[in-house]
């Protein structure tokens, strides 16, 4: 048998398969690849990497177990649901069961309080938010064309609007002195200036709530960029993929009840996306979203949905439950209450070694301010800390920079994707972190010696494995070593 070189079988693969679109050379999925070498486990793996880089919410599966365990006839791989096997089983349109999109906009008019209807003929499947972006991104903008996007912004971008389409993304520069607010100067700044380019700008993607910031957009900003993109005739694509994680006030406004009697406004210009991955705590599932207000995007995703269909029976799974009122309303008020706990504990434990972060009131996530330990205000010292936090701390939390922030010092921590017992190790260990910088800086002052003609540190009170607690090792991971 004969054996292609690397390199070789690489030159036989089309230009975008040899090409690195995808973006997963970002430190982003970088941290995932240093927990998958080196996962946390309580009693496996005790000083393994604990994941706090995956925007889950595992905090509400109770609220699901518990209805599963009392509605066995929703499967129908069980006893109670094989009747039904061979009717889901077999061939469904791509329109998607009429169950299943009924469900989901009632299930999204919920989410919303009900101040918003929505018609389930609007309502088009795909394989995530992933799938769904890439779709509007292949409607909406031709190769070379681009979107407008706020930073920072989730890495994923990059690789769902761009790779496969080859759309641009143009950063709408926002800043922390305004808490990273949109404004019509930086979309009209970074309008002007893809224009400048020679790049034709055909839309303005925001999320809200945001990830990362965990912020949700007030209704005046979300009037501005709506009579933004109408003056320059450009789409509006609003992910909201957050709408229910929202555990505290402000409340969430869906860009749906914005244009619901805005006589200006084209809605043929505004489209949504939507999923059960964060809300529900289903990505798993992949069911994603698409609601436009178009005619024309509909029909052209409903026909695109065909490369990225929900299973049949996760959509008859996902009918029966979202079908059921009392338990969607059970569901809703329970994730936000636990969401809102595990927030306002996890808060407390930063706030008690002096960290700051943005305030918000969504997302599975905080946007964390550690500028104060950067020993330099530069990306560089940001990375450089990025890589103790993964390698000597174990904690896989993601650096600003991969959300293409501008701004050093920022990191995205996700708290909702673990166990109590696990989110009071890692508050263990970012708090003995800091303690051990607050005693290096104070040694620092105090005592030096000379070895080998560079200057280094010793601890005249304590060694460091002393400051540090059994669930914060010291042990370097082969992973993402910062070179010296």
């Amino acid at each position: 048998m004969v054996h292609l070189s690397t390199n070789n079988a690489t030159k036989l693969l089309s230009k975008l398969a040899q090409g690195n679109g995808h973006g997963e050379d970002s430190p982003y999925f970088d941290g995932w690849k240093a927990y998958d070498t080196d996962p946390f486990h309580p009693t496996m793996n005790p000083r393994g990497v604990i994941q706090m880089g995956l925007a889950e919410n595992q905090l509400s599966f109770e609220f699901v177990e518990k209805w599963i365990k009392n509605n066995p006839k929703a499967s129908i791989c069980s006893v109670e649901g094989v009747h039904e096997f061979k009717d889901i089983a077999i061939f469904q349109d791509y329109h998607g069961l009429p169950q299943f999109r009924n469900a989901v906009a009632n299930f999204m008019a919920k989410v919303r309080g009900n101040r918003v209807q929505f018609d389930p003929d609007r309502v088009v499947m795909s394989g995530g938010a992933t799938g769904a972006h890439e779709t509007v991104a292949f409607c909406l903008a031709n190769p070379g064309e681009a979107f407008l996007v706020p930073v920072p912004y989730y890495p994923g971008f990059d690789r769902d609007l761009r790779w496969r389409t080859g759309v641009k993304i143009v950063p709408v520069i926002c800043e922390s002195s305004n808490n990273f607010k949109l404004t019509r100067e930086a979309m009209e700044t970074a309008y002007v200036e893809a224009e400048k380019s020679g790049i034709k700008v055909k839309g303005l993607l925001i999320t809200n709530p945001s990830n990362p910031l965990g912020t949700v957009y007030d209704k005046k900003t979300l009037e501005t960029a709506v009579t933004f993109i109408n003056e320059k005739n450009i789409h509006l694509v609003c992910d909201e993929i957050y709408a229910a994680t929202v555990f505290a006030e402000p409340g969430f406004i869906s860009i749906s009840e914005v244009i619901e009697n805005d006589t200006e406004c084209d809605k043929n210009l505004i489209h949504v996306v939507y999923s059960l991955s964060k809300d529900m705590g289903f990505p798993g599932f992949r069911v994603g979203i698409i609601y436009s207000y178009n005619d024309a995007v509909v029909a052209c995703a409903r026909k695109m949905s065909s490369f990225g269909l929900v299973s049949s029976q996760t959509q008859y799974l996902i009918a029966s439950m979202l079908s059921d009122d009392a338990f969607v309303d059970r569901f809703l008020a329970g994730s936000a209450e636990k969401l809102a706990t595990r927030h306002r504990n996890f808060t407390k434990g930063l706030a008690q070694v002096g960290i700051g972060y943005l305030k918000g009131s969504g997302g599975l996530f905080l946007w964390m301010d550690l500028r104060h330990l950067l020993k330099e205000k530069t990306l560089e010292a940001e990375m450089t800390l990025w890589r103790v936090i993964i390698n000597d701390v174990k904690l896989n939390v993601s650096p600003g920079s991969s959300f293409h922030c501008s701004e050093p010092g920022w990191f995205r921590v996700c708290f909702a994707n673990m166990d109590d017992n696990t989110m009071d190790i890692s508050i263990t260990r970012i708090r003995n972190f800091v303690l051990q910088n607050k005693e290096v800086a104070k040694v620092k002052k105090q005592k030096f010696c000379w070895r080998q003609s560079s200057l280094e540190l010793r601890l005249s009170s304590r060694r460091l494995e002393d400051i540090m607690s059994p669930h914060s090792p010291l042990p370097q991971s082969p992973m993402l070593r910062a070179t010296t």
